[in-house]
């Protein structure tokens, strides 16, 4: 071994390159950390055959998805919490639509700073069922193009599409995904319990608050006592692209694992849900219609990685229910993120009609 010297110190250029080269040990050294627990976590090659329970003629329609999200983003611009009175036209929309399906909904009221909003919740499965609850939900409110949401609320200003976002992908397409959901289950009923939920107040200023609507869903749960087996949060499915290079990631080296092509749909959810995840990717790969397959990836991870509580399950998480986001990946590939180009023809119908089709097989499942 050889001891450092006593008489003299490393020159600045030694000095240097050591922490150079620490540095890069270092980096690498995670990366390779990072890269392995990708590939495990995200069990690229795991697809265990699981039996479907599906009904032959079942068809999601990419018309009717289109025609809600256009209907929601165009016709119903400034869905945010500055805007009561036009979050609860969008609520009336939705009740109405599933009335249409002969679906009544619950409405689940609460009031922030003295204004009234609403969760609207329908109900599928054996009524007085005991058994764990399926939840799937998807938030029908958009966000404010203004970094300053305070501004907005005290100037009272009228929506446009430089204040506030259209929300087409963010996220008009879930709600156009659990209405569409929501015909094919009042006309296939599952055989256990489920909900599908469309809450408020998901955007900032409420988001991470006591106040988000996934909040006051998830606590009502909690105060009643009833189990739930998962939560589903169905947060932007509308946006895909094949262009090489597409696609990005929180952390670099998930890039080893995953496609650089943003034309398949992510499923996210904490560590301990491992088994959780295992099971409702193999039923969504196995429901993927053939003639047009449908990428599913997953992803366990910690809280601390970005993006991965950037939804209505981070409440469920909160109070110890297991819960997964189904995604598109949001702004890890959607240039038009909380911008005024979130717009109704930036999205693929076809690709959105096979995730509601994978949530039929989750809700449909008798496991």
């Amino acid at each position: 071994m050889i001891q450092p010297s006593t008489t003299s110190s490393p020159s600045s250029a030694a000095r240097t390159y050591r922490k150079w080269m620490g540095a890069a040990l270092l980096t690498g050294a995670l990366a390779a950390v990072t890269g392995i627990s990708g590939c495990v976590l995200a069990q690229p090659v795991a697809s265990k055959k699981v039996p479907l329970d599906m009904p032959a003629s079942l068809q999601i329609s990419p018309q009717r998805l289109q025609s809600h999200v256009r209907a929601l983003s165009e016709d119903f611009l400034g869905r945010s919490f500055d805007q009561p009175e036009t979050l609860q036209k969008a609520a009336e929309y939705i009740a109405a639509e599933l009335a249409q399906s002969g679906l009544k909904a619950e409405r689940q009221r609460f009031e922030v700073d003295g204004r009234s909003y609403e969760n609207l919740i329908v109900r599928f499965g054996p009524v007085d069922s005991s058994a764990p609850l399926l939840v799937m939900g998807a938030h029908y409110d958009s966000a404010l193009t203004e970094h300053d949401h305070g501004a907005a609320v005290s100037a009272g200003a009228k929506p446009t599409p430089q204040t506030h976002t259209p929300g087409a992908d963010d996220n008009a397409s879930g709600v156009a995904g659990l209405l569409e959901l929501a015909r094919v289950l009042a006309a296939s009923p599952p055989t256990q319990p489920v909900e599908l939920v469309f809450y408020t107040l998901e955007e900032p200023p409420n988001f991470r608050s006591d106040d988000m609507g996934s909040y006051r869903h998830a606590k009502s749960l909690q105060d009643s006592g009833r189990a739930v087996r998962l939560m589903l949060s169905v947060e932007m499915i509308g946006y895909y692209s094949d262009a090489p290079g597409s696609q990005s990631y929180p952390l670099a080296p998930l890039g080893w694992f995953y496609p650089d092509q943003a034309n398949f749909i992510a499923l996210i959810g904490e560590m301990k849900n491992f088994g959780a995840m295992r099971h409702t990717k193999a039923l969504m790969r196995a429901s993927s219609d053939e003639s047009q397959p449908l990428g599913v990836y997953s992803l366990n991870s910690p809280r601390f990685v970005q993006g991965v509580d950037f939804s209505d399950h981070l409440n469920y998480w909160r109070l110890g229910y297991p819960a997964i986001m189904v995604t598109d990946t949001s702004f890890m590939r959607n240039p038009h993120y909380h911008q005024s180009t979130d717009t109704w023809d930036r999205l693929d119908y076809q690709r959105m009609a096979q995730v509601v089709r994978m949530l039929a097989a989750v809700a449909l499942d008798k496991g």
